[in-house]
């Protein structure tokens, strides 16, 4: 029975890494960001952008993020930061840097029927005077050419929409080392029908957004409304979704608790929300992690071949994630054999917590309730 038992593990471990492996070529392959063929050189070629922040109780990343945002290069921008309802100095902040020419929106009572971050992607739209959009999170930093690379890219791909897949920041701070699995998931979760989207740093047409029922009113209870925008037009091949590397100069450092609170509230959604998919997921997830619990039982057991075969699958997706690091972390991508265990029983325990907090209507975003509708009724059922 035993025997039986770890075939059927070996073969399944087998059949996920070859998956893995697939998958990622797919995605490098086909998100990288290309080079454009025609460059937009005349100031009457180029679009205007607005640049839309959120913000909420964010004065450990604010004046960093909007120093970089100044400092872009794009002739035509403005920046507009939302503050809504912060209980800390983010308003303080945001107002300080008036003389660059960011514009402070205070933001109004959250309505019935809205998410916290919706209702301020709405606000932030009606307040955008720029025939594109870019939204992006506090956490989010950008170099001073991001916006008009992102701006030439999309109009040579002809696209409505393009998000980014940030880089993580390039240093040693244990909030970048155990960042998660939440975009590996992303890559390997990709097809046309939900797409692989970005929620820190999207920029979309204006005009695509208002034509949509009204902007975000379709999407208020949506718990990330930005990847059923890019899933409604992936069906007509008009979004795009990019990894970030050093020339772009998207990067990304949430605090610890700031990625926790970020995952539970997105990883059970990612799966579909629906009671089905997310047992799926689970018995993925404890498939993968069997070869850390046959090690760990070695010193009851002893080491047997059981152990020397986990300890060569261990080693096996510590490698794929290496070569998923090697993307995304430049100076850490080595560490992928080492952290893979680690970040997938972190995932794994979130993940749990996350299908746990819906069930019983505790999630919360920046100390709001998240209440998604679809999700809800998945439970129910």
């Amino acid at each position: 029975m035993l025997q039986t038992v770890v075939t059927l593990l070996q073969f399944a471990l087998d059949a996920f890494a070859l998956f893995f492996v697939v998958k990622l070529a797919v995605a490098f392959s086909l998100f990288r960001m290309r080079s454009t063929e025609r460059e937009l050189r005349s100031l009457e070629d180029l679009p205007s952008v607005s640049v839309c922040i959120p913000a909420r109780n964010e004065t450990h990343a604010m004046t960093e993020c909007l120093e970089r945002v100044v400092a872009s290069n794009y002739p035509k921008l403005e920046v507009i930061v939302l503050d809504d309802s912060s209980v800390d100095d983010t308003s303080i902040l945001i107002k300080s840097f008036a003389h660059a020419g960011v514009r402070f929106v205070e933001g109004t009572p959250l309505p019935d029927g809205w998410l916290g971050k919706n209702h301020a992607f709405e606000s932030l739209r009606q307040e955008a005077s720029g025939t594109l959009i870019f939204y992006m999170d506090v956490d989010t930093q950008i170099q001073p050419d991001t916006i008009g690379k992102l701006v030439a890219y999309a109009a040579h791909e002809s696209a409505e929409m393009v998000s980014v897949l940030p880089q993580r920041m390039d240093n040693w701070r244990s909030n970048v080392i155990f960042s998660g699995l939440r975009y590996f998931w992303t890559l390997l979760l990709h097809r046309k029908k939900a797409p692989a989207v970005a929620s820190n740093a999207w920029l979309i047409r204006h005009s695509t957004l208002s034509d949509a029922a009204t902007g975000f009113e379709r999407h208020r209870l949506d718990v990330q409304p930005e990847s059923h925008i890019a899933a409604s037009l992936s069906q007509r091949s008009a979004y795009r979704f990019i990894i970030a590397n050093e020339q772009l100069g998207v990067a990304y450092e949430k605090r610890y608790k700031s990625f926790v609170e970020t995952n539970i509230r997105l990883l059970y959604p990612m799966v579909g929300g629906r009671f089905i998919t997310g047992l799926l997921a689970l018995i993925c997830l404890l498939i993968l992690c069997s070869p850390i619990a046959t090690l760990l039982a070695a010193p009851v057991t002893g080491w047997t071949i059981y152990q020397l075969i986990a300890l060569g699958q261990l080693v096996l997706f510590g490698l794929i994630y290496a070569l998923y690091l090697s993307k995304v972390w430049r100076r850490g991508w080595w560490l992928g054999v080492v952290l893979w265990p680690i970040a997938l029983v972190q995932d794994g325990v979130l993940f749990i917590v996350s299908v746990l907090k819906y069930v019983r209507g505790t999630v919360t975003w920046k100390g709001r309730p998240v209440v998604a509708p679809k999700i809800s009724r998945a439970v129910e059922l």
